[in-house]
C-alpha cells in the first residue's frame, strides 16, 4: 500500500522525514490525529532493519497514540517518532539538539517525550531546542512508574472480569521485558503477592529484578511463550502475539505495557477464540501518556497518580462493551476511543473567534 493511500485510509494528517548530515540524524515523525489537540507521543531510538520497517512502526505507533489519549479522556491528538541507528553508537547531543529543531519546526503540532532507548536526560537536550517536549528533569520525569501502575490496575481489572476478582495473590505472572516500566510492574504484583516468571534480551535488566524481588524464575526469551501461567504480560516491543506464537500461550489473560501487542487484528480474535482475555495494549498502559499530559497543566504527581487509577475503571469498560455488543474487547476498545474523538469533533464546529 502507497503512503498517501494508507494515510487516506486510517486518517493520518502529516508525517514528516527528517535528516540531519552532521550529526546522523535519520527520523520520521508522524502526527495521527490532532482532533482533541496537540498530537502527544515519545521518541524511539531503534537499530531498524529497513527505513520501510521504521515507517511501518511510526506509522503504527502514532495511530495507537491517538486512541491510547482518547480512551484515557485526554484533550491530546496522536503522534510518535523514530529515530534510525543503533542508540548505543548513534546518540549524541549534537543528534538530540539537531532533532529538538525539527520538533520545533512543526510549532507545537507534535509534542515529545522519551519511548525506547530514549530517556529524561535525553529530552532534557531535545529541550534545549524546542519548547514541545514533557518529561522533564524536574517535572513529571521518568513516567515508567506511572506507566507500571496504570498496567497493575488494568490488570487486577482484567483478573476480576476472569477470575472474579481482582486480587493477585497467588497468581503466575510471565513479564516479557523487564526494563523500566517492566521492573516497576514486577515490584507492583510481587508485593501483592504475585509469582514472576521474567525475561529479557538484557541481563542487566534481569539482575537488577532478581536483586530486588524474591522467587523470580527467569526463562530465556523465546520460552516466555510456552510457560504456564495465568497472565502473560509482554512489557517490550509489539507484535508479540502472532501467527507464530499465539497457538504456544498457556495462560487466561494477556495484560501488557508494551505498544501493538497484536501483530494483527486478526489475532485478537485469535485470543478470544482460545478463551484468552485480552486487555487492549492501548488502554492498559495509558499511564505514561496521563503523567506528561499532566506537565503541560502544571504537573501534580497526586492528580496523575489518580487518573491513572482509573485505568482500572477504564478496562473494565472495555470489557463491558466487548459484552454488551458481543465483539472483542479490542474492537470495544476502538469504540469506545472512537466514540469519544467523533462527539468533541461535533463540539469544535461551533466557531469560536479568536480575540
Amino acid at each position: 500500500m502507497e503512503l498517501f493511500e494508507r494515510m487516506e485510509k486510517f486518517g493520518y494528517e502529516q508525517v514528516v522525514f527528517n535528516h540531519d548530515q552532521e550529526s546522523g540524524l535519520k527520523a520520521i515523525i508522524c502526527i495521527h490525529d490532532t482532533t482533541l489537540g496537540p498530537a502527544l507521543g515519545g521518541t524511539r531510538i531503534w537499530n531498524y532493519k529497513s527505513e520501510e520497517e521504521a515507517l511501518n512502526d511510526v506509522l503504527r505507533l502514532a495511530r495507537g497514540m491517538t486512541y491510547k489519549s482518547a480512551a484515557a479522556g485526554l484533550n491530546l491528538g496522536g503522534g510518535k517518532a523514530v529515530i534510525i541507528g543503533d542508540p548505543d553508537k548513534i546518540k549524541s547531543e549534537e543528534l538530540m539538539r539537531a532533532y529538538g529543531r525539527f520538533i520545533q519546526s512543526l510549532h507545537g503540532r507534535y509534542i515529545t517525550a522519551e519511548d525506547v532507548n530514549t530517556c529524561v536526560e535525553d529530552m532534557k537536550i531535545v529541550a534545549e531546542e524546542t519548547e514541545f517536549v514533557t518529561g522533564l528533569p524536574g517535572t513529571s520525569g521518568d513516567p515508567s512508574p506511572v506507566t507500571a501502575f496504570g498496567v497493575w490496575r488494568g490488570m487486577k481489572a482484567a483478573a476480576e472480569e476472569f477470575y472474579g476478582s481482582p486480587d493477585l495473590d497467588g497468581k503466575v505472572v510471565a513479564l516479557q521485558g523487564v526494563g523500566h516500566v517492566g521492573y516497576y510492574l514486577a515490584k507492583h504484583i510481587a508485593d501483592e503477592g504475585g509469582k514472576l516468571i521474567i525475561t529479557d534480551i538484557k541481563q542487566e535488566n534481569i539482575d537488577h529484578v532478581t536483586e530486588t524481588i524474591e522467587d523470580v524464575k527467569v526463562v530465556a526469551p523465546d520460552e516466555i511463550y510456552d510457560v504456564d501461567c495465568d497472565i502473560f504480560a509482554p512489557c517490550a516491543l509489539g507484535a508479540v502475539i502472532n501467527d507464530k506464537t499465539i497457538d504456544r500461550l498457556k495462560c487466561d489473560v494477556v495484560a501488557g505495557a508494551a505498544n501493538n501487542i497484536l501483530a494483527e487484528p486478526r489475532h485478537g480474535d485469535m485470543l478470544e477464540d482460545k478463551g484468552i482475555l485480552y486487555t487492549p495494549d492501548y488502554v492498559i498502559n495509558a499511564g505514561g501518556v496521563i503523567n506528561v499530559y499532566d506537565e503541560l497543566l502544571g504537573y501534580n504527581k497526586e492528580r496523575a497518580m489518580a487518573k491513572a487509577e482509573k485505568i482500572f475503571d477504564n478496562c473494565k469498560r472495555v470489557f463491558e462493551i466487548s459484552k454488551r455488543d458481543n465483539i472483542s474487547t479490542y474492537q470495544a476498545a476502538d469504540i469506545m476511543a472512537e466514540e469519544r474523538i467523533e462527539k468533541i469533533a461535533r463540539v469544535r464546529r461551533n466557531y469560536i473567534p479568536r480575540n
